[in-house]
């Protein structure tokens, strides 16, 4: 519906490919706690959908997310920040089972870049901004980016970004690799699509275990990095879809050959 801050569609030529967006266009989709509840309403239900294969987030009206609301943010007190009201939302984005491709147009500031880094894909319209300027308000970020921008950008970038509160522009984040591409802002989205698509067309299984190995890889050892890796590999080794896709490769193999 129209009046939630947070919508759901799918792709009506791709209807495996699902579309969240941001819905608060008046205030640069700052984030608030009703955003927060819907953006975890939404991923309930995506959550329950076997037939969604990736998942775009975009916003509305221009800017993907200026921040957090300041208004709120204001109020709250050392137990909200305990609490992890936008880091939790953010981590469950991030392990979601399937890719999810941020993007991007006009500012992700703050939590609004935080909530970009959670996702697997970044892609950015020529005019976006991005920046974590937290310091700036008196506080740091508090939603993920001091350990995940240093594993994207680099620990020297993400120390300018966080220490000075500096905004970077659509030729920064792509040189930094903050973002995996640009292009011009009315062709975002359908870079986007693109992208989801191309996932959509994989196998599922290998889709999600491809996932699940990259998140195990940053947040263990290498030993058990090689280790689910081989695991997932050996339960892909055993699925139907490989059996096809493989015996089909050679199959067009061959008849290539003859025909040489």
């Amino acid at each position: 519906m129209d009046d939630q801050v947070v919508t759901l569609h799918f792709l009506q030529d791709s209807p495996r490919v699902a579309v969240v967006t941001l819905n608060r266009p008046a205030s640069k989709n700052a984030i608030n706690q009703a955003m927060i509840d819907g953006l975890h309403r939404v991923f309930d239900e995506l959550s329950e959908n076997p037939e969604t294969g990736a998942v775009i987030m975009t916003g509305q009206g221009g800017n993907f997310a200026a921040g957090a609301d300041i208004g709120e943010l204001c109020e709250r007190g050392a137990q909200a920040s305990l609490q992890g009201i936008n880091s939790r939302l953010f981590y469950r984005i991030e392990q979601f089972r399937l890719p999810v491709i941020a993007a991007i147009c006009g500012y992700a500031l703050g939590g609004g870049c935080e909530l970009s880094l959670a996702c697997d894909i970044r892609i950015a319209g020529d005019n976006t901004k991005m920046g974590q300027p937290e310091v700036t308000l008196g506080i740091i970020p508090g939603a993920g980016a001091t350990w995940r921008l240093p594993r994207i950008v680099g620990m020297g970038i993400a120390r300018e970004m966080i220490l000075t509160g500096c905004i970077f522009d659509a030729a920064q984040c792509h040189r930094t690799g903050l973002v995996n591409h640009v292009v011009a802002d009315d062709e975002v989205f359908s870079m986007a699509c693109a992208l989801a698509n191309t996932i959509c067309r994989q196998p599922p299984m290998a889709i999600q275990l491809a996932k699940q190995a990259l998140n195990q890889s940053v947040r263990s050892s290498p030993e058990a990095g090689m280790a689910f890796e081989s695991i997932a590999q050996a339960v892909l080794f055993e699925s139907v879809e490989k059996k096809a896709r493989m015996t089909a490769f050679l199959n067009r193999q061959h008849k290539s050959s003859a025909l040489d």
